[in-house]
């Protein structure tokens, strides 16, 4: 089962991920309602200082800039829908103009002396959460660009005195650097955070998928007994009517061979019926209750004969063996551990298992070449590199399958612990449940 499901998730996950990545692309609608905030920030900036203040600048020039937003908004408005997605391309552009048009309004009013020069940092961020490194990196180097040029090149700011307002060189360098690094040090840090959560979210979603799918073909054996026992009874009839009407057609009648045939085909269909119904007396209720040892040897059965010596030892037992509902999640989750360990190991896997009247533990052990430390710090982390020691495509990576796998554990009342064994070879999985939460769903009784 666990391999079925590994196939779904090696099938249908890139799609998954791209319809999920596809979603996460930045709505046009953000942008738009983001500079009509801009818009009376500006308006209301400009109208102040012009006719509350009365200070000099070229205020009708600032209100042409901020009409090109206020056309530029229409424009997008009025010719897309509010739900459209931007592409990366469309999003440099999008952004590229909120660089240049607020740059247009600082180069009429002091340049970089003016404070709202901050505001250039804006775009750069929305673009470090929202776009792929090469735009952010784009967006960025053009938010500084314009900051750099502003420095130099620039009119007066508005200053009441009939003298032009200065501000001393060196002052004036320390203010670019101060924008500069900020700007540098919110991209890089926003685009770390968001790419983390966005990498997180599609392992979340991929963690669901195979859950789902899990428990969707797991629900399929009680279909296929519910639909035998349901034909069971019209099958049953239609025998008996056939019988009788075999035993009321004399030998010689055209007909016999008709109805002997029908009765034949009614038998081979309640044959099959039964076999399905057998699966369904005989076994669902151990497709339902599992075992401890059951499950293991479950989990252990796929990975045999792969040239590794996979070898279960149960190195404690204290009261009853745990018996809990089968969880699709259970089975997944530790299949996912075993596997990695038999690829990684050279010639030895120990799975062993123990419980007490208080806890239940499994340890899974390997003799590969174990974790580097800077990887064993990020174990469960999604999309890791592979473990040191095989070669690219021998034996996967520990990314994405170890996160759903220990999420899925967790989920059930684990507790995971990845490290490398102590004083030894190889690395090491420790699953832990409390017995009250390995048996909290309560086993199926046999009919």
């Amino acid at each position: 089962m666990e391999q079925r499901s590994r196939d779904i998730l090696r099938l249908q996950l890139p799609a998954f991920v791209t319809n999920m990545r596809e979603s996460q692309r930045l709505r046009l609608a953000t942008l738009v309602r983001l500079r009509w905030l801009s818009v009376a920030g500006q308006t209301a900036a400009c109208v102040f200082v012009a006719w509350g203040l009365w200070w000099p600048f070229p205020v009708f020039a600032c209100l042409f800039l901020i009409g090109l937003s206020v056309v530029l908004n229409l424009f997008l408005t009025h010719r897309y829908p509010a739900s459209r997605r931007l592409s990366s391309s469309a999003a440099f552009l999008v952004l590229t103009f909120d660089i240049v048009q607020p740059a247009g309004l600082l180069f009429l009013t002091g340049g970089i002396h003016n404070p709202f020069t901050v505001f250039l940092i804006v775009p750069a961020v929305i673009a470090s959460a929202t776009q792929p490194p090469l735009t952010v990196f784009a967006i960025s180097g053009l938010a500084v660009l314009a900051t750099t040029v502003l420095t130099y090149f620039h009119m007066p700011l508005p200053w009441p005195d009939e003298g032009l307002f200065g501000l001393p060189a060196s002052y004036v360098g320390g203010l670019w650097f101060a924008i500069v690094t900020t700007l540098i040090f919110a991209a890089i840090y926003i685009y770390r955070v968001a790419a983390e959560s966005r990498a997180l979210a599609d392992a979340l979603a991929a963690t669901e998928l195979v859950l789902q799918r899990e428990q969707h073909l797991s629900a399929l054996d009680g279909l296929a007994a519910a639909a035998a026992h349901e034909l069971g009874t019209p099958l049953s009839t239609i025998s008996v009517i056939a019988k009788e009407m075999r035993r009321s057609v004399a030998s010689s009648d055209v007909m016999r061979e008709d109805i002997q045939l029908l009765a034949e085909q009614a038998e081979r269909c309640r044959s099959i019926l039964r076999r399905l119904t057998s699966l369904s007396s005989s076994s669902e209720t151990h497709l339902a209750n599992l075992s401890l040892l059951s499950l293991i040897d479950e989990v252990a059965e796929p990975h045999r004969n792969f040239g590794v010596d996979l070898r279960v030892e149960v190195v404690e037992r204290v009261g009853p063996e745990p018996t809990a509902r089968r969880n699709a999640a259970v089975v997944y989750g530790l299949g996912n551990i075993v596997e990695n360990a038999v690829d990684f190991a050279e010639s030895l896997v120990f799975i062993r298992v123990g419980w007490s009247d208080t806890s239940i533990r499994v340890e899974v052990l390997d003799d590969g070449p174990g974790f580097p430390a800077d990887i064993l710090a990020r174990i469960g982390d999604p999309y890791m590199s592979n473990r040191e020691g095989r070669e690219e495509g021998m034996g996967g990576g520990l990314g994405l399958g170890l996160f759903i796998a220990m999420t899925l554990l967790q989920r059930s009342g684990a507790t995971v612990e990845i490290a490398n064994r102590p004083g030894g070879k190889g690395a090491m999985a420790t699953i832990v449940w409390s017995r009250a939460a390995y048996v909290s769903n309560r086993p199926v009784e046999a009919p």
